[in-house]
Parts: C-alpha cells; structure tokens; sequence
C-alpha cells in the first residue's frame, strides 16, 4: 500500500510538471473580448444607435444598466424566445431597448413599469426613436398596485430594477404568471445593495435555481422556475 502511494505521488508530480511544460497557445487579443455589439440588421442598427446615445449622453441620474448586463438581458430573452417580457422600472428606457432587440427577432411584447413621469416620457421619446414603440406597453404609476392588473399571458422573463425592498412583493405578485422555465432577474444584486428578504427567496426556494452573476460590479441575479 505504502509503495502504491509513493507511486501515485510521484506520477502525479511528474504529470503536473508535463502539464506546466505545455506550450501555450498564441495570446489572445483582449480587445476582442471587450467588442461591442455588432448590429446584424436595420433594426439592429437602428436601435443600437440609440442606445450608444444614451450610453454616452443620457446615463447620469437615470441609473442605466451597464452595456454588459443590457447585453446578457438580450441575450437571455432571444436565446429563450421570450414572448411577453415585464419590467419593473423603465427609467430612460435603456435596459428596454435591449430586451426590445431581442423581440423584435421572437415577435414578442414588453410591458414595463415607471414610477416617474420625467423618466416615463424619456422612454417614451427613446422607444419612438428607435422605431419599436409598437412593441412595448408603458405603464405609469406605482407598479406594487399596477402589476395586479397584468393580463394572464404567461410571463418568459421578469426583469426587476426598482426599488430594492420592493423585489420580494413583485415576486409574490408576479411568481403565479411566470410561466415554467421563465426568467426572474434582479439587478443591483451586490453585496452592498441586494435585499436579504429577496435573496432569501430566490436562493432557498427549491422552486427556483439562482445564480448570482457580476458581483464584482453591480450584482444580477438570474434565477429560473423550475419545470
């Protein structure tokens, strides 16, 4: 047994030293890594000029996603093929630009909800911009009430990214509609800005699967309902 293990120990070290003299392959360009959204058709084009507009011009005080968190929202909601996505705090129409990429390949509708009238007429004005405001509802006022008089289409994605005590009561609200293998994301999910209550729920519900992504940054979580 002892020989066995001096046998083992040493085919291992010999394998780890074989395993560090591997060549490595040629470096990759990092500026690949960092490449922006590269628009596929008009409709793309068109939408993604605004929203490097708002990127560059309009993010002060309308607290917009980071371009990466937008990115992974359109990806998500496509790769899916959401059909009725609902927002919970629109803000200058930003991350609904994102979502409206991806619905424009699915045929789907974005419902989205905001508080504030200043910020509502932004999105408004941006949604008319980028020629999709065919494609999206904007509801003004207090979504805790307004969310209760959503239709019964099935939910594919909920997107949260409003007021952070506020997450567990759109969840409880708006769990009943989300359809089986839906989506629940929740931004500003960090450390420093996630409500205990609301992580609770996402992460010990044996109903649900989470995981937590860019906690570096701003935190999102992305979390399903199980089949």
């Amino acid at each position: 047994m002892k020989k066995f293990l001096l046998l083992f120990l040493a085919s291992s070290v010999v394998a780890a030293q074989a395993q560090r003299r591997q060549p490595r392959g040629p470096a990759i360009d990092k500026s690949a890594l960092q490449a922006k959204t590269i628009p596929y058709t008009e409709v793309e084009k068109r939408i993604m000029k605004v929203l490097d507009d708002l990127d560059a011009n309009h993010r002060r005080g309308n607290m917009n996603v980071p371009v990466e968190d937008g990115r992974l929202l359109r990806l998500l909601a496509e790769s899916m093929n959401a059909r009725h996505i609902v927002e919970i705090g629109t803000s200058n129409g930003y991350s609904g630009l994102w979502f409206l990429m991806a619905l424009q390949k699915t045929g789907g509708h974005l419902t989205t909800y905001e508080i504030d009238r200043a910020r509502a007429d932004l999105a408004i004005a941006n949604f008319k911009r980028a020629g999709v405001e065919k494609d999206v509802t904007l509801v003004f006022g207090d979504a805790h009430a307004n969310v209760l008089k959503l239709s019964d289409q099935p939910i594919d994605v909920l997107f949260l990214d409003a007021d952070k005590e506020g997450y567990i009561d759109y969840l409880d609200k708006l769990m009943p509609k989300i359809r089986p293998g839906g989506l629940i994301i929740a931004h500003n999910m960090n450390t420093r800005q996630a409500h205990p209550p609301f992580v609770e729920a996402i992460a010990k519900n044996p109903k649900l699967e989470t995981l937590f992504l860019h906690m570096d940054n701003v935190g999102v979580a992305v979390t399903m309902k199980k089949r």
